[in-house]
């Protein structure tokens, strides 16, 4: 098994738009070679986590090698990758991208080409792929195929004369699929007798094992208890285990030019294994590392606090063991004066938020509050002096603020023609710029510029329902831009309420900070005084709402008589009710936190 000549590998990912059917194509691949029996196979074999099963989405790319013999008669090795198709998770496929030649550009038969199958293939393309694109799906009545070839070869620019057309789900022409990897995708380069260089494209803990590292060999060979070094952090370790996913682990003797396979080293922590990173030998090590890739970068933050303050210690230890498969992930202390002790969590998106926060609930039994999504702005002081700025709670004084930059994102939307003027409308209210327009038959691409504050909150949601659903999203970063932008506190009887402060574009805070505060007047009980809520930028309140005192009738036993004993105890009952409004301390209920940070804002 270990020495397979270069010549019979196939390392290839799995590319396309989220629901075009990749997972379903993993499974059929992974039933036709006969990796698993027929009572060992499941729908999305290869997603092991149970929201992954449950939403029907991809969220770490996996990894399994397949077995195939093919028409020329020989036996090929096939190291599959299934990725993600979600933007939120495009750092995982760009890491399969890195330990492979070739790529499957599923897409589906009915629905054709949607913009993230436009940004993974660009991603394949610049890592070098040979593409073979696949029509899922033309068993539905829906599909055109004819028509996708077209727009495959109108958008993207590849040629889709030979692709090849299945249905994943009945497992109609998967043997047409092995053949076009077999024959059309190019095998692994390397050399066998060159100083070892593996390229560290995951890593995840396992709690008998330690840290398990996902390699992808280039040069050289791994072999149990062979010593390697991180070329990046000159740390060492003896290898105890080395293997294949098929998709069981299964150990091997070792792994060999343009294999792709795992080892164990006893390592402890995940933190050690920085993914993209190059292993090598310790005695023979190789001149310069791998190209490697771009690390992920947090785009949205928020703090998450547990609604029980005891559980903070059970928080930490939760978030630690995420961390633990999840490097993308970013986390650091932080306190509020509304929610207590907390965390400001930092995401690549607002699903990979989502997920987490679904995680903790589920695998830790934690019940969370997270706070209004941001993103980091870059401040410049009068003194010269530059700050990123996480939390809006955060932001220095205006007198000692220079200037503010904000992140923009460059987005690429494709929609039905039918649709597009409302899409058009959405991003201009976003304070979009239009890049450009152009058409593909009946679909239109719009790609705009637009602040990612403005895409943090729902235009996800806004988007699929001004579309009707039809509208696909694509982005990524394009850099930072100064703009007149404010912080908005909100108070609650005069009170700041640092959990609820966010940032605005000047033109747009008043409407924000109208909105949330007649939100708030509907969440905060009636207490027996008079509780104004207020929207402020700086000193100055730009909204504000009033929640009016429960009035108890302190007459009630009075009754017939003398007018002024009624008057006495009105006067005493307003006095009472002014002291309790100047001491009186507001208790907001979590779940008005938490109405209000989900606010549509």
């Amino acid at each position: 098994m270990t020495d397979t000549p270069l010549h019979l590998i196939r390392n290839f990912a799995i590319i396309a738009h989220i629901d075009h059917g990749k997972s379903t194509l993993a499974d059929r691949l992974i039933q036709a070679t006969g990796a698993l029996s027929a009572r060992e196979m499941k729908d999305q074999v290869l997603d092991n986590m149970e929201i992954e099963r449950e939403r029907g989405i991809t969220i770490k790319a996996q990894t399994v090698r397949l077995s195939y013999r093919a028409k020329d008669g020989n036996t090929y090795v096939l190291n599959l990758m299934d990725t993600p198709g979600h933007v939120d998770f495009a750092y995982e496929v760009s890491r399969s991208l890195a330990a492979c030649e070739g790529s499957l550009l599923v897409v589906d038969a009915s629905q054709g080409v949607e913009a993230q199958t436009l940004a993974n293939v660009y991603q394949a393309i610049e890592a070098g792929h040979e593409i073979v694109p696949v029509l899922n799906k033309i068993d539905l009545p829906a599909a055109e195929p004819e028509r996708v070839k077209q727009q495959i070869e109108d958008v993207i620019g590849l040629s889709a004369e030979d692709a090849v057309m299945i249905s994943a789900k009945t497992g109609l022409n998967i043997e047409g699929v092995l053949e076009a990897i077999v024959t059309r995708l190019p095998p692994p380069k390397g050399e066998a007798e060159a100083p070892l260089k593996a390229l560290l494209v995951d890593s995840w803990y396992d709690s008998y094992l330690g840290v398990v590292v996902l390699v992808r060999v280039a040069d050289g060979r791994l072999r149990k208890g062979q010593r390697i070094r991180m070329m990046s952090t000159g740390a060492v370790h003896t290898i105890e285990q080395v293997g294949v996913f098929t998709p069981k682990m299964a150990q091997v003797e070792d792994l060999g030019p343009g294999e792709v396979g795992y080892i164990t080293a006893a390592i402890k922590t995940v933190a050690d294994t920085k993914v993209g990173d190059t292993i090598t030998d310790d005695r023979t090590p190789a001149a310069e590392p791998l190209p490697g890739f771009k690390p992920s970068v947090p785009v949205v933050w928020c703090g998450l606090y547990p609604v029980d303050a005891d559980d903070f210690e059970k928080l930490r230890d939760s978030l630690a063991k995420l961390r633990l498969n999840d490097a993308s992930f970013h986390y650091e202390p932080e306190t509020s004066a509304a929610l207590g002790f907390g965390f400001r969590c930092g995401f690549l998106g607002l699903l990979h938020l989502e997920i987490v926060q679904e995680r903790l609930s589920r695998e830790f039994g934690l019940e969370l509050i997270a706070t209004a999504p941001s993103v980091v702005y870059k401040i410049t002081k009068t003194n010269g002096e530059r700050m990123d700025l996480h939390n809006p709670a955060d932001m220095p004084d205006m007198s000692v603020v220079k200037a503010i930059e904000e992140p923009w994102i460059k987005a690429t939307i494709l929609v039905p023609d039918e649709h597009l003027g409302a899409v058009l409308t959405l991003c201009n209210e976003r304070r979009g710029q239009q890049v450009e327009l152009t058409y593909v038959g009946n679909r239109a691409m719009a790609v705009y510029r637009l602040p990612l504050n403005e895409v943090v909150f729902d235009f996800y949601d806004r988007l699929k329902s001004v579309s009707r659903g039809y509208a696909s999203f694509d982005y990524q970063m394009d850099g930072y831009a100064e703009s007149d932008l404010v912080k908005i506190s909100i108070l609650v009887n005069g009170e700041p309420v640092d959990a609820l402060a966010f940032m605005a574009h000047r033109s747009q805070a008043e409407k924000r900070g109208r909105a949330i505060c007649e939100k708030l007047k509907e969440l905060i009980p009636r207490q027996l005084f008079k509780i104004p809520i207020q929207a402020a930028i700086g000193g100055r309140i730009i909204a504000r709402e009033t929640i009016s005192a429960l009035a108890k009738d302190v007459t009630a036993k009075c009754y017939g008589g003398d007018i002024t004993r009624k008057r006495k105890l009105l006067e005493k009952q307003k006095e009472g009710k002014k002291r309790m409004r100047q001491f009186g301390k507001v208790e907001i209920p979590q779940s008005a936190f938490i109405a209000a940070l989900k606010m549509d804002a």
